[in-house]
């Protein structure tokens, strides 16, 4: 018996930190179907309206920041209890919003509150499962939160038809606040992280070629990925003659390839070793994206065929994106600094991509393969510019 308990702890840990990471992702997908609806029932206009969603990320960008800097300085547990506490606060006061406006600025705060837990978590599995079986944690909880994206939209909807706008507001901050106390009685279930040669700085950080190089590499993979999910439904519905559950269907496809791969990644990792199966999905990945352009060069619009390839580019992810991002924090030496800075990096080149593919998304595939294709190679590139005993 006595045996089970520190498994029994790891597994109550976990799910904290799981939890608080889904929390996070929730701001946006759980109230992204209200958004239309705000200009009727706050004011303001369609186009402010997106400020809402907007606003969010902003705030993100500036909480990966602090957090990753904070959590270098204080204790990283008491620091995620006081974020959903916030989080579920600033939820609670979204939810009076009087008007479109002062919703935007509180969603703002709201998302800056809602990153701790996406930068303490690289950290705080390292020091509950040790780098052997971190991998394996790390693909536990991407397979947790790519359903997010999937499912949040769904219950949003949900929500606002039964309830409102207000509604999706209102269990945010039943969630995070549920959460955010469980985590400050039961603290002592997690780790307290060790600050790993955090005195450098973010300037520090980007110093150290090892790191910098891991982290373009895994921002160029998962924003490669995340920006032709983006344009996938008007490529789809404007170019391929098909509908959007033709869009549904391959990215339900993908996400369960995903899935089941990343919970392979860290028995990869333990029978061969961490750059091998980087390595291989990188190539993988490459592959997927590559003939995805030549396909859509060569004029192919059939929705099957680029659901199948498709299915390369998930798979590849999944292999290599837990086992890249652990290698990325090792590199860093910097657990908060560097998740910080990898997640900002995922989002910044999701961010850029899209607005490079925008002007052209009218024009088929071939630009939104292009672009991918694009980032799948340089991410390819830079992972065989390094020797496997140097990475």
């Amino acid at each position: 018996m006595s045996g089970s308990l520190p498994s029994l702890r790891r597994a109550a840990a976990f799910v904290l930190v799981a939890s608080g990471t889904v929390i996070g992702l929730a701001g946006t997908d759980l109230v992204l179907p209200a958004v239309p609806s705000l200009p009727a029932a706050l004011g303001g206009t369609l186009e402010r309206a997106q400020l809402v969603l907007a606003a969010f990320t902003g705030g993100t960008v500036v909480g990966l920041l602090m957090f990753g800097e904070l959590g270098n300085r204080f204790d990283q547990r008491k620091l995620l209890a006081g974020s959903l506490l916030v989080y579920a606060l600033v939820s609670a006061l979204a939810a009076m919003a009087p008007s479109l406006d002062a919703l935007i600025g509180l969603r703002a705060v709201q998302g800056a509150s809602a990153t701790a837990a996406a930068v303490f978590a690289p950290g705080i599995l390292r020091a509950l499962y040790g780098d052997e079986d971190a991998v394996g944690a790390l693909g536990r909880i991407s397979s947790i939160e790519v359903l997010a994206p999937a499912l949040g939209p769904i219950a949003g909807l949900w929500l606002l038809n039964a309830f409102g706008w207000r509604a999706s507001f209102h269990l945010l901050a039943a969630l995070a606040f549920s959460l955010g106390l469980l985590v400050l009685f039961w603290r002592r279930l997690l780790p307290d992280a060790p600050r790993r040669n955090g005195t450098g700085g973010y300037r520090h950080l980007l110093s150290n070629w090892t790191f910098v190089r891991s982290a373009i590499e895994h921002a160029a993979t998962v924003g490669g990925l995340l920006l032709f999910v983006f344009g996938a439904p008007t490529v789809f519905v404007v170019d391929l003659g098909a509908t959007v559950t033709d869009f549904i269907i391959m990215q339900a496809i993908g996400i369960t390839v995903f899935i089941v791969l990343a919970n392979v990644s860290g028995r990869l990792v333990k029978r061969f070793t961490v750059e091998w199966v980087v390595r291989a999905g990188a190539l993988i990945f490459a592959v997927g994206a590559v003939a995805m352009l030549v396909y859509a060069v060569a004029g192919g619009a059939d929705t099957a065929i680029v659901t199948a390839i498709f299915l390369l580019v998930n798979g590849g992810l999944g292999i290599r994106g837990p086992a890249g991002f652990h290698q990325a924090i090792v590199a860093a030496e910097d657990d908060a600094r560097g998740s910080a800075f990898v997640i900002m990096a995922m989002l910044g080149v999701a961010a850029v991509g899209t607005a490079l593919v925008a002007p052209f998304i009218t024009d088929g595939l071939v630009p939104l393969a292009a672009v991918t294709a694009m980032l799948a190679v340089t991410a390819l590139l830079l992972r065989f510019s390094a020797s496997p005993a140097r990475a």
